[in-house]
């Protein structure tokens, strides 16, 4: 029997209940609190809903309404490492718990702050926290990610704040790790607020364009395809002698198109060509040939067709649910682990089948006492070395996540191949020339807190400095195609050699091994092939697609909790690892219930656009303003009665049309029209604040500028961060999503290239300054 790698106390809510289930993944005894009537996932999906979110959990019933339940959840969490609690702000059940359990609070707004008690939804969080002014028509209204990408946001940054605590108390009581759910989602949007924030510039919503990189959404024969020119000259040139090939080019073999800049301002152009020829191909057989041609295209699969994806079904990805008699197939973890083991099934407890567990204390489920003495300021990751080998968004916001908590990471650049976002026009992100690689406002957020080296890696030279510097690093991480690493001959062999309990982090765009290990992969192509795109439009026929990177930002977090998780397993068994991570299976496993609910019942989950199954009305409406717009989530008949109230319809209360979600969804645009003359006359912020002043979830829907500049609760919580950059002077930095007592710190500006080469060689590889000389007079440091 494997240990458990430690004891976790959920008291859940639909912004937790992911975090519960990554931690089941990861190995941990997770004890789902239940009320006497059950956990309303329960009641949803005919069940589906629960078995994904709780299967593996242990079940136990308590009435938190009485004095002896409490008394029995504060005596079952002196017996856990990790409480995850899913508590409204004013209603917890139990004390805050500052010795040996660590304590992950996660509410809409936070502990702290103006709206902290505002009632909240996926739908009215994603829209205060910026995510659905990303998605959808320039001219259309915003549009909702499927599956509660806000809610698993929200839960994999609980994880993250969990595995932190657990390092943090060696050192002494844990403060109160507090999450809030829009500051996930704020942190989570690309260029979102970076655009505003370095450009002065608020982009529109991109409809089926990436606003980047020339990537979008094309239609098949049969479908629909993610993918578009690629991120080099390498790739375009490919692209167009294909098009040659197949006689299909049309006028773009025209010399003006080999100007990148001339292909952005008429990328218009070039799409349609393109859409012409592959609308001829079913969307299979183009990804196939695209991919044969190193081509970054993907087909637009739905959930159910994931469940015969080779690659998924190469590395068993998937899962099985086991409830009673009945198995049905589930989505899988975001990674393997540990050591590259995967869960194969997982049960369905019964309603407080495990209600054993409130007898008598045992002792600590991993032993893992806190230290008594106070750990003096020191930070969750203090001594940690990462050797950081990533680029662009997955890899760079992992090691992000790394840096802000107290780690050493070490950025290996060189000039020959530095960082794109330091120089592509389109990501530079700066108010002056695109051309400086020290004032992309793009890189300089997303590495803030680390150091640069500028290293040669095609040399042997540089290999072996590499090398020296793996054998002082705790953990490597790094994006590249699957045998890059093994070609320079580093591969996890290797790296053992150098350091025995290394733990090495690959986060490859399909993972090492499957026969599609080898296919390019954008964040669009993903959420492509993943099952997020096929689900965010209007219907099956009216797909808009999500094109910003929410896979890459899904990657980052899910690496980093893999490389926690891994420090946690060294920490209790003094193994290191190799942590295969898909940034595919890392997507796939963040679409929620589809997967289940398909293979429970046979039916297909569609685009719902901004509707919701359970809830009604559900969806945003215009307001006072050109593109204002308040997102409005009615959960139960209580919400319901108090938006008919504040809208001035009291009479609908007794309507019988009206009675049910379900009703209600039948007469949706009658009510539409109406909550839409209501909230038309009015900003969008007071309408969302006379709604939520009666109980009912509501909130504006924010761009860039109104996160950054408008916020009053993102203002007072501190969530922008002040930093000083060397080249580019004072300016805002996004926030962490993960507070351990308090917000973090941008400690240090991200660093200009190569600006810390001489340090790190000196201090970490032990190399003398003459050695560092000769490296460098023989350009093996650049």
């Amino acid at each position: 029997m494997v240990e458990s790698a430690g004891r976790v106390v959920e008291l859940s809510s639909p912004f937790i209940r992911s975090a519960g289930r990554i931690l089941v993944g990861l190995g941990f005894e997770v004890i789902l609190v239940e009320p006497p009537e059950g956990d309303p996932a329960r009641r949803e999906f005919d069940g589906h809903a629960f078995a994904h979110w709780h299967a593996g959990k242990k079940s136990v019933v308590l009435d938190l309404a009485t004095e002896a339940s409490r008394r029995n959840l504060t005596r079952l969490l002196a017996n856990a490492d990790i409480f995850l609690d899913g508590s409204d702000v004013g209603t917890e059940p139990a004390p805050p718990q500052h010795g040996s359990t660590v304590h992950v609070r996660v509410t809409p707004f936070g502990m702290e702050g103006p709206r902290r008690r505002w009632a909240a939804t996926d739908l009215v969080v994603a829209a205060l926290g910026g995510m659905l002014a990303q998605v959808g028509d320039p001219d259309g209204p915003p549009l909702a990610l499927p599956e509660g990408q806000a809610e698993q946001l929200a839960g994999v940054n609980a994880a993250i704040g969990a595995l932190l605590g657990l390092r943090m108390r060696a050192n002494g009581p844990v403060p109160t790790v507090d999450i809030a759910v829009q500051e996930c989602v704020a942190a989570g949007l690309e260029a979102g607020a970076l655009a505003y924030l370095h450009e002065d510039r608020v982009p529109p919503r991109p409809g089926r364009v990436h606003p980047l990189v020339p990537h979008g959404l094309f239609r098949a024969a049969d479908g629909y395809l993610g993918g578009g020119l690629g991120g080099s000259p390498r790739m375009w040139d490919a692209l167009l002698a294909w098009l040659i090939e197949e006689g299909a080019a049309e006028d773009l073999d025209d010399p003006r198109w080999n100007d990148p800049v001339e292909r952005k301002i008429h990328q218009d152009h070039i799409f349609e060509v393109v859409q012409r020829f592959l609308g001829k191909w079913t969307k299979q057989e183009f990804a196939v040939a695209a991919q044969e041609r190193k081509l970054p295209w993907a087909a637009v699969d739905r959930p159910d067709e994931l469940l015969l994806n080779p690659q998924l079904n190469d590395r068993d990805f998937f899962l099985d649910v086991v409830s009673g008699e009945s198995v049905t197939r589930d989505l899988g973890f975001g990674f393997a682990f540990p050591e590259g083991a995967r869960v194969r099934a997982l049960t369905v407890p019964e309603l407080g089948e495990h209600q054993a567990l409130l007898g008598p204390l045992r002792g600590q489920s991993a032993a893992r006492q806190a230290a008594t003495s106070p750990g003096g300021g020191r930070m969750p990751l203090d001594g940690i070395r990462v050797l950081d080998l990533t680029w662009v968004l997955a890899g760079p916001y992992c090691t992000r996540i790394l840096a802000d908590h107290g780690a050493d990471v070490i950025k290996v650049e060189s000039l020959g191949r530095p960082d794109p976002t330091r120089f592509a026009p389109a990501m530079h992100l700066s108010r002056g020339p695109h051309d400086d690689p020290d004032t992309s406002g793009y890189f300089n957020d997303v590495n803030r807190n680390k150091r640069s080296i500028t290293l040669d890696t095609r040399s042997a030279e540089g290999l072996a400095v590499l090398a020296d510097l793996i054998a002082q690093s705790d953990v490597v991480i790094e994006n590249f195609s699957s045998s890059v690493m093994e070609r320079m001959g580093l591969g996890y062999e290797r790296m053992r050699e150098l350091r025995s309990d290394i733990v090495y982090v690959s986060m490859s765009g399909m993972g090492h091994t499957g026969p599609l290990r080898g296919w390019v992969s954008y964040a669009d192509i993903v959420s492509a092939a993943a099952g997020l795109t096929a689900l965010t439009g209007w219907s099956a026929d009216e797909v808009v697609g999500v094109i910003y990177g929410h896979g890459d930002i899904v990657a980052g977090l899910q690496a980093a909790t893999a490389v926690l998780a891994a420090l946690d397993h060294r920490d209790r068994t003094g193994r290191g690892q190799h942590v295969d991570l898909s940034q595919y299976e890392a997507m796939a496993s963040h679409m929620g219930t589809s997967v289940v609910r398909a293979a429970g019942s046979g039916q297909v989950p569609t685009p719902l656009g901004n509707a919701h199954p359970t809830m009604s009305p559900h969806g945003v409406f215009r307001c006072l303003g050109p593109d204002r717009w308040c997102a409005i989530a009615v959960r139960d008949q209580a919400d319901w009665e108090r938006l008919c109230v504040v809208i001035e319809r009291p009479e609908w209360v007794v309507d019988e049309r009206f009675r049910t979600a379900e009703t209600r969804r039948e007469h949706q645009d009658e009510i539409a029209a109406v909550i839409t003359a209501w909230t038309v006359s009015m900003p969008a912020d007071l309408a969302a604040e006379q709604l939520q002043s009666v109980g009912v979830p509501a909130g504006a829907v924010q761009n860039g500028r109104d996160l950054v500049e408008a916020d009053p609760h993102l203002r007072a919580r501190g969530y922008y961060v002040r930093g000083v950059h060397p080249r580019v002077g004072p300016f805002l930095h996004e926030g962490a999503p993960v507070r351990i007592g308090r917000p973090v710190a941008v400690r240090r500006a991200a660093p200009m290239l190569g600006t810390d080469t001489d340090a790190v060689l000196g201090d970490v590889a032990g190399y003398s300054s003459e050695t560092i000389a000769r490296l460098r007079a023989g350009s093996v440091l650049s």
